[in-house]
């Protein structure tokens, strides 16, 4: 691996906190990329060579595909068939008023990094499939759903700021929301590794079969305090 990646190793608590309490306190959702930057030490390398050896990511960096262009063509998006992971991403953007660009700008502030294309390639794809990731799991926006999402990413992905943020927001929770996110854990864990997979494909596929496909499992502790 060469230098500019290698730098991507240290853990940085001490920024990590910093941002944690400046979110907490402000609610600034930028501080979460802070946290995430802070805290990926070698998580993000190991997830990058894990990527680059399977035949979805080789293809991915082979071809250099742009997934932001296809999560931002909501009319090709609308064009998919009713039930598919594509327009059920797409109700959820329209739902909360989000873009896929907007994670973009909201990141660029802090992922600036020097990186290899294909490293930086891998990143943008991590990031670009924050919404996917919401959307295929079933946990929402609201802050119970966020934490369980990063409970359920951490998992798979081991980057220490998102255990950071659950463990620093665990005593807030109520006994429910607690079991909610230990569900997370559960279902995280048995998940196949979702950074992997070929979105650019799934999209079209049905919501639930996707869901089977790649064992993620229903939130069912979730829901009934989402709703």
């Amino acid at each position: 691996m060469s230098a500019p990646a290698a730098r991507d190793t240290r853990l940085r608590p001490l920024v990590a906190m910093r941002a944690m309490r400046r979110l907490m306190a402000t609610g600034d959702t930028a501080q979460v990329f802070v946290i995430l930057r802070a805290m990926r030490g070698r998580s993000g390398l190991i997830a990058f060579q894990r990527f680059a050896g399977s035949p979805v990511g080789a293809a991915v960096l082979r071809e250099r595909r742009d997934l932001l262009s296809m999560l931002s063509d909501r009319e090709g998006l609308r064009a998919l068939a009713e039930g598919s992971l594509g327009r059920a991403y797409l109700s959820f953007m329209e739902a909360e008023n989000l873009s896929a660009q907007g994670l973009v700008e909201a990141s660029q502030q802090w992922e600036n990094d020097p990186a290899p294309p294909d490293v930086a390639l891998f990143r943008n794809r991590m990031r670009e499939l924050h919404d996917v990731n919401h959307t295929v799991t079933g946990y929402g926006r609201d802050p119970l759903g966020e934490l369980c999402l990063l409970t359920f990413m951490y998992r798979q992905t081991g980057n220490l700021g998102m255990l950071l943020m659950v463990a620093m927001s665990w005593g807030r929770l109520p006994a429910h929301g607690r079991k909610a996110v230990r569900e997370a854990w559960r279902n995280g864990k048995r998940a196949n590794w979702l950074p992997g997979q070929d979105w650019e494909n799934l999209l079209a596929r049905p919501l639930d079969d996707v869901r089977r496909d790649l064992a993620i499992a229903s939130p069912v502790l979730y829901r009934p305090i989402a709703a």
